[in-house]
């Protein structure tokens, strides 16, 4: 424990030095709140919406958007780049382990991720009256389904790219279509019904409905938390199986 808590320690203080992952991590994601926020007709009831604002709408995409890019981007890039510098097979040569490194990357992604969730409820609840979740506690289960997710994506990137480069490609390509299918461009409730079913295959278009779900007070589809939990068990159990140190 101690290795470990030197390690995320370690990890934090190298975060505050990268300024970009923070702005995109933490940042980027309140001021594209604002920025919608601020638009005309953003904040009025649509009853093709369910009967919620865009703003209230887009409020988890924006939350999901932040994760995608630190786990599925971020992460696979700077475990690639340890890879590339010989750090992982250094490491899983000392009696720290190479392991506790990546447990530590999951622990400052998750407290980023964390960070920006509650800036974003705060900032949707303060300046445009979002209301806070009405199922909090299905919302956080599903927070975290969603976190679980995208963080086994970013695992099984990093496990098969030899390098930071190939791995920042990987998650750049992944990250578009991801977002596509969370409803970023188009919201989810006005997408087409073909690509809404196929998005609820993804792990945030079957995350975003959840959170919904759980905004308006509802449990979530047992469908859509299924296809999160599936999305873990099988990317994270095939990353450890395939996971190279060097």
């Amino acid at each position: 424990m101690t290795a470990l808590v030197a390690l995320t320690r370690n990890e934090f203080r190298l975060l505050r030095r990268e300024p970009l992952y923070l702005f995109w991590g933490l940042v980027f994601p309140v001021i594209l709140l604002v920025v919608l926020g601020s638009i005309p007709g953003f904040r009025e009831v649509n009853a093709d919406l369910g009967g919620v604002s865009l703003i209230a709408t887009y409020t988890p995409v924006i939350i999901v958007l932040s994760m995608a890019f630190t786990s599925v981007a971020g992460l696979p890039t700077v475990v690639g780049t340890y890879r590339e510098r010989l750090i992982l097979k250094r490491l899983a040569t000392t009696p720290v382990g190479s392991a506790r490194l990546l447990t530590a990357l999951m622990v400052q992604n998750l407290a980023t991720t964390l960070g920006m969730t509650v800036l974003v409820l705060l900032v949707a609840r303060l300046a445009f009256g979002v209301a806070l979740p009405g199922a909090p506690l299905a919302w956080g289960l599903t927070l975290v389904l969603v976190a679980g997710a995208l963080l086994s994506i970013g695992l099984a990137i990093a496990a098969l790219s030899p390098n930071g480069k190939v791995a920042s490609a990987v998650g750049n390509i992944l990250f578009f279509p991801l977002m596509f299918f969370a409803g970023l461009w188009i919201p989810l409730p006005v997408m087409p019904e073909l690509l809404r079913r196929i998005g609820e295959l993804t792990p945030l278009g079957a995350g975003v409905e959840a959170l919904q779900e759980a905004a308006a007070g509802q449990w979530p589809e047992l469908g859509h938390l299924a296809v999160l939990v599936a999305y873990i068990v099988v990317l994270s159990v095939g990353a450890v199986r395939v996971f190279r140190w060097a």
